[in-house]
């Protein structure tokens, strides 16, 4: 089987303009739903994942007692405080409070570090099923998912799924003596097949990070570099493709642009700092730089 790579010139075609008399909404605002007392770096990382890839203006949505201990961390990133029935866990009026705020955005991004509560997953899942937003599931969120049968019914149809293979399993309902396949085809046509039935876009993410869609289309990144390998990059990700979303793109150009800028800092970051020590923040760090690379064809 042939893999399409995801292109230099491919992606500079597709990244959004950036025009010189632009305003912030110009670029799109993304709400990330994420964090949790034992998580809550998560959702600061996908919300500089989205900064730093171009979305205009960002809103974590946590929980009171994690948005106020993240408050002010990152200064550019706002916060939208919901109420709690216990320490970490929003309360049925924080989530409806949630659902009314999601219209005015461009796009969503959750499930990082939003842990594993039962409430949490039982209100996320409803939350999803009643709204249509562009919106980048990944992490607990696709852990949430994963407890429900036909899950991918209810979702929004600009739902992008982000999923490590471990989550990938899990949304399959692949059992434990039957493993995703490690090379490269099998894991290709596995992705494809999982877009095709879902009808959702599908990015397995790993070593040669593959995207796939609906329709059957799929393309692989060329990038692997251990670079990447670290906690917190796929929150990242998650936070990039969301700025992609809201600055426009559909679902699979967002998903494969995020995967190739995500991967070329991974690449800057190797070059820069080494093959070990990188950290997310690091990532998201050279995120605007990897942009401009590809961008230029540099």
């Amino acid at each position: 089987m042939t893999i399409a790579g995801i292109g230099q010139r491919w992606v500079a075609e597709r990244l959004p303009e950036r025009p010189a008399h632009a305003h912030k909404g110009t670029f799109g605002r993304v709400l990330v739903v994420a964090g949790s007392r034992q998580y809550a770096g998560a959702a600061l990382l996908a919300g500089l994942g989205a900064a730093r890839a171009g979305a205009g203006l960002i809103s974590l949505a946590t929980s009171e007692s994690v948005g106020l201990a993240l408050l002010g961390q990152v200064p550019e990133l706002t916060m939208l405080l919901l109420d709690e029935e216990a320490p970490g866990l929003v309360a049925p009026g924080g989530w409806r409070r949630l659902a009314s705020e999601v219209p005015t955005y461009d796009a969503m991004v959750v499930g990082p570090g939003l842990g594993r509560q039962p409430a949490t997953w039982r209100r996320l899942r409803g939350l999803l099923g009643s709204l249509d937003v562009p919106t980048v599931v990944d992490a607990d969120g696709l852990n949430a998912l994963a407890e429900q049968d036909s899950w991918w019914r209810s979702l929004p149809p600009s739902t992008v799924l982000t999923p490590h293979p471990g989550e990938f399993a899990r949304l399959a309902r692949r059992r434990a003596d039957d493993p995703l396949p490690d090379t490269d085809a099998a894991r290709a046509e596995a992705a494809r097949a999982a877009a095709v039935l879902w009808k959702r876009v599908l990015v397995l993410k790993g070593a040669n990070t593959v995207v796939a869609d609906a329709d059957g289309n799929l393309r692989r990144s060329d990038i692997a570099t251990p670079a990447l390998a670290t906690a917190g990059s796929g929150d990242v990700l998650a936070g990039v493709i969301g700025a992609f979303l809201a600055a426009g793109l559909e679902p699979f150009a967002a998903a494969c642009c995020g995967v190739a800028v995500h991967g070329a800092a991974g690449l800057l970051a190797e070059d820069r700092i080494g093959r070990a020590g990188v950290m997310a923040s690091d990532i998201a760090g050279l995120l605007p730089a990897a942009i401009e690379q590809l961008r230029s064809g540099r």
